[in-house]
This record gives C-alpha cells, structure tokens and sequence, in this order.
C-alpha cells in the first residue's frame, strides 16, 4: 500500500525557503516606485536611459527605509536564487540524463521566457507608458514600444540566464561528469567547516564579480537586442549556481545545509556578519556613486559587495535550517508555485502603482497595498492558469500530487 514520503528536514526547511525567498521578490518589487533613490521622474518611455526598464512606475511618494530593505535584497537575493535552483539539477541529471535534461529546461524556462516578453512584459510596461506620455494610446505605444532598440525583458532576464546555466550543467555533465563529482566531493568535505567554505565562496565569488564591476560599474545593464545582462554579475551568478549543485550532488541532508549541522547552530553568527557587512557596504559604496572615487574604494566597496552578498545567503539558509524545517500548508504551496508567482507577478505589482499614483496615501501604505494585490492577483492568476490547457507550459505547473512510495 502507497504511504506518503516524509521529507527530511533539510528538504523542509529549503521548501519554506523558496517560499519566503518569493515573498520577498514579490514585496522587492512592489515597494520600487517609493525609494528614495528613484529618479524623480521618469525620463520618458522613448528616451535614453529609458529608466522605466528598473522602474516602472516613479511616485512621489517616498520612504528611505524602503531604500535600505531593497537595497539588501540586491545584494544577496539573486545569488540566493540562483543557490537554490541549482540544488537540485544534480538528482535531475542523474533521474532524466544529459540531454533530456536539456530538453526539458528548454521547454520549462525558454517557453515562459518566450511567452513572458511578447506578451506579459508588454501589457505589464504599459503604465509606465501611460505615466509618462501626454496623449497617449494603444495604437501609438505599439509603435513605441516597436521601435525600442531593446526588446524588454523585466524581470525575465533570471529565466534565460538560468536555462544558460543549466544548459552548461548538462552540457558538463554529457562530456566530463566526474568533474561534477569532484565538486560534490570537495563541497562535502568543505561543508562540514561552514567558515573554511564561506572563505572559499567569497574568494571565487571576488574572482567572477571584481574584475567585471570594475570594468562596468556594478549598476551598467545591457539593454539591446533581446536579453537583458546586468555586466558585473552573470559569473557571480554562476558561482552561486553551481555551489548549489556541489552541494546537491553531495546530498542536501549531508555537509553544509544539514539541518543539524554547525551552520544552522550559529545562525546568529551568520546574522551578525550580514548586518555589518551590508552597512558597512553602503558605507564605503557611498564614495564611489559620483564615479571619481580611487581605484582602491572601488576594489573595497566591490569585495564588500561579495562579503555581504555571501553572509546575506549564508544567513538566511542557516535560518531557515535552524527555524523553518516544519510543514505549514500555506508556505508548501507557496514553495511548489514559487516559479509560477515569479512569472506572472510583474504585470500586477506595476499596474497596482500606476492606480496608486494619484493617490494621497503615506509610501508604506502604498507598498503594504501593493504587494497585497500582488500577492493575491497572481496566486489566483496561477491557480487558473493550472486548471487551463496548456497553462503548465506557460506560466504554472500543475498542482502537486503527494509523493508516495510503495
């Protein structure tokens, strides 16, 4: 008779996790147009720099406390991100093999991303059209939107960078996978010392990330053609992907992210140094926004920009080891639509601040107001997507049956 697989605790806390990690994208973005570092109007939707690809919809309405929480998610949340999706491409390789591997990341990350930019990105950067364009219409934003020398990817640019990453996972995998094995064995044996492998993520993470900021500034995008490219960071990102797959070929229950291991025991410890290493981040970072600072202020806002960015995961994994590893309902179906909410959130955080423009209401409100309709907008959004044909390969997957063993 079938029983349900009770998952380790590992597993737990790493599902409620994602979970928190989709909550904090969904409230990173609905809170943008209230920062105090926005540009105080919007350059115009057909002219450089375009402004409205970082954000969408400008308010006068502003908290500087809002600066500082997005702030930290720009340092560690993408990395985070990127750590979690490549946990678990190991025991994918190994259950589909190389190749339908590929196939199947193809189909469930260039489909949506395909899909997304001609039709969700669109109707989503339609607000910002409409805020910045005297006598706007339809008819006139397709033919601006057409003419653009970029084709706008908003927040899409993860899908298509991940699908790279897991295409080169798979591609090493097929010609030499012991290389793959060799990174599962030093990851295991590194783990059981979480200060000996954070000194190593920062120390190769410093190597993909400074060279790059120093020759495009850690803020440049590239904004043509049709991916969009954050210069100084698809290495770094790629490093964070693959220490995620060390660690899942090694198994999740085992060395850096076992729940009863050292690094979720000194989860205070890995707090302490997150707080310290993002202000004294900003700090230093602050001397080099007029662009004269000395080659030396660059180098050490860039490697404290690495610190922070690796103590920021480490401390929210080691949290959610130490405190998240219980079964609620609510955050298990957050965790198993975490992509589908990623998705399909954008539309709905940008037209929600665009109905809020012309309101009187206190930034915090606003934001609280915002990440609210977001929320619910697109969990409903991907409930319905899931019981339409053709939904999972667009914008959800189908709802979750228990996993169940003989």
């Amino acid at each position: 008779m079938a029983r349900p697989v009770s998952p380790s605790r590992s597993s737990l806390a790493l599902d409620n996790l994602r979970a928190a990690v989709i909550l904090i994208v969904l409230a990173f973005h609905s809170v943008m147009a209230y920062v105090e570092w926005a540009p105080l109007r919007s350059s115009g939707f057909s002219n450089p720099p375009y402004d409205w690809h970082v954000f969408p919809i400008v308010d006068a309405h502003r908290w500087f406390g809002f600066d500082i929480f997005c702030a930290w998610q720009d340092v560690y949340l993408m990395s985070l991100m990127f750590f979690l999706s490549g946990l678990f491409v190991w025991p994918s390789l190994q259950r589909k093999r190389p190749l339908a591997y590929a196939r199947d990341r193809l189909t469930r990350l260039g489909i949506p991303f395909a899909f997304g930019v001609i039709v969700l990105i669109p109707f989503a950067i339609y607000p910002s059209y409409l805020a910045t364009t005297a006598d706007p219409n339809v008819s006139d934003y397709v033919q601006r939107y057409l003419a653009l020398p970029f084709l706008p990817n908003g927040h899409l640019w993860f899908l298509w960078q991940l699908l790279a990453l897991d295409l080169l996972a798979a591609g090493i995998s097929l010609i030499a996978p012991n290389v793959l094995r060799s990174l599962g064995r030093w990851s295991v044996k590194a783990g059981q010392r979480p200060e000996f492998y954070f000194a190593a993520l920062v120390a190769v993470s410093a190597a993909a990330y400074i060279p790059l900021a120093l020759t495009f500034t850690p803020w440049a995008w590239r904004n043509s053609g049709f991916l969009a490219l954050q210069w100084c960071r698809p290495l770094l990102y790629g490093v964070y992907f693959f220490a995620g797959m060390g660690i899942g070929i090694a198994g999740i229950d085992g060395g850096l992210i076992a729940a009863d291991g050292a690094l979720p025991r000194r989860w205070n410890r890995w707090l302490a140094l997150a707080i310290v290493s993002f202000v004294v981040w900003m700090g230093v970072t602050y001397f080099t926004l007029d662009g004269r600072a000395p080659i030396t202020i660059e180098i050490a806002s860039d490697l404290l920009f690495v610190i922070a960015c690796a103590s920021g995961c480490f401390f929210f994994v080691a949290t959610s080891l130490r405190f998240g590893a219980k079964h609620t309902r609510i955050l298990a179906n957050l965790s198993d639509n975490a992509y589908s909410l990623y998705l399909v959130h954008y539309d709905f955080f940008v037209w929600a601040q665009y109905a809020l423009l012309a309101s009187t209401l206190f930034a915090v409100i606003k934001g609280a107001i915002v990440f609210g309709a977001t929320l619910i907008l697109s969990c409903l959004t991907v409930w319905i997507a899931q019981r339409i044909p053709l939904g999972s390969l667009l914008v959800a997957a189908p709802p979750r049956k228990a996993d169940v063993t003989a």
